[in-house]
């Protein structure tokens, strides 16, 4: 499978290039950015996506706020304030900026940036390793025949490699698997109809884009085998956030006996979180609902609420898959940290 880049240096290396996934599926367009505001900006206009690749966004972009030289740490400290700020409910944005910024703080007199380019370099270049170490246990869980259900984009689009949950779904084809995937289209935005479905048309893998809504008649026809979701983060018990509409779709998956699978790496699990309840989520712009895509569908004034991600309980997840292991109930990640 060839491999999407979302994120990479820019050519000059002076820059962070993003694959712009606001113009899919229509258009293919790169962007380099060149400064702190625009990797806030990208990030916050979901230019660039995913946990994972936010966080490597995240790290690089940092690197755009140091000097050559030792110097002006609390200039470091604003700049990965505002990164931070800008999707306040991933982990592996918050966990890429601390890593970073405890690399700056060891530098020792050494080129700053030079440093943090490194430390940028390995997290990104850690993140393909785990992709597919995630396809790895996670293709275990798919049979030969599997009829899967998605929701949202955790594939490549969203981190340094081949995904989370879809690189479950790439392994299991590379061992030779019939893998069919059902597509959610995921309100508001249509991650799922726009990301999902293009990764996987790319990719060859025979795919079937869906509303939301429909998920519970499929299963109620016996049409779906198993779900599997990424996750922004995942809270010391198994609870888990990921993008709206997971919650329900996990309701209506344990009401048909479907396994409902959530797939992410290591740097997504948060120790210091106890539950979901902790979790602070990310509510977005009204405009995202009232005319996401330049055309009015609601009236002009009409409130919204327009949260980004839900948050599933762990007794309602079959299994939690990382780079390290396949964790069920109940969870115990002590080997994650």
């Amino acid at each position: 499978m060839e491999l999407i880049q979302p994120v990479a240096w820019s050519a000059d290396e002076c820059g962070v290039r993003i694959l712009d996934q606001r113009q899919l599926p229509g258009r293919e367009v790169y962007r380099d950015l060149r400064t702190v505001d625009d990797v806030c900006d990208a990030i916050r206009t979901l230019a660039v996506r995913g946990a994972p690749a936010i966080g490597i966004a995240g790290a690089m972009g940092l690197t755009l706020a140091a000097n050559y030289d030792q110097g002006d740490h609390d200039r470091l400290l604003s700049a990965a304030e505002r990164i931070r700020a800008t999707r306040p409910t991933a982990a592996n944005l918050a966990w890429a900026l601390e890593r970073m910024l405890a690399v700056a703080t060891a530098s020792d007199g050494r080129s700053l940036r030079a440093v943090l380019r490194h430390e940028a370099t390995r997290i990104l270049n850690e993140d393909r390793d785990m992709c597919r170490s995630i396809g790895e246990h996670g293709a275990a869980l798919i049979p030969d025949g599997a009829r899967v259900l998605t929701h949202c984009n955790a594939g490549a689009l969203a981190t340094g490699g081949m995904g989370t949950a879809l690189a479950a779904i790439y392994v299991a084809v590379e061992q030779g698997k019939r893998v069919e995937v059902f597509v959610d289209e995921t309100r508001p935005l249509l991650q799922g109809s726009r990301l999902t479905a293009w990764e996987l048309t790319r990719a060859g893998i025979p795919a079937t884009v869906l509303v939301d809504s429909a998920a519970a008649t499929l299963m109620r026809e016996q049409k779906i085998d198993l779900c599997i979701v990424g996750a922004d983060r995942i809270a010391a018990n198994g609870d888990v956030a990921n993008k709206i509409g997971t919650y329900a779709l996990a309701i209506v998956a344990r009401h048909h006996g479907v396994p409902l699978y959530v797939a992410a790496p290591t740097s997504t699990f948060d120790a210091t979180t106890a539950t979901g309840a902790e979790i602070v989520i990310e509510q977005r712009s009204a405009d995202e609902v009232r005319c996401g895509f330049g055309v009015l569908t609601a009236p002009a004034d009409a409130r919204v609420f327009n949260p980004a991600f839900d948050v599933t309980p762990a007794d309602l997840i079959a299994a939690i898959v990382s780079d390290r292991a396949v964790y069920r109930a109940p969870f115990d990640f002590s080997d994650s940290r």
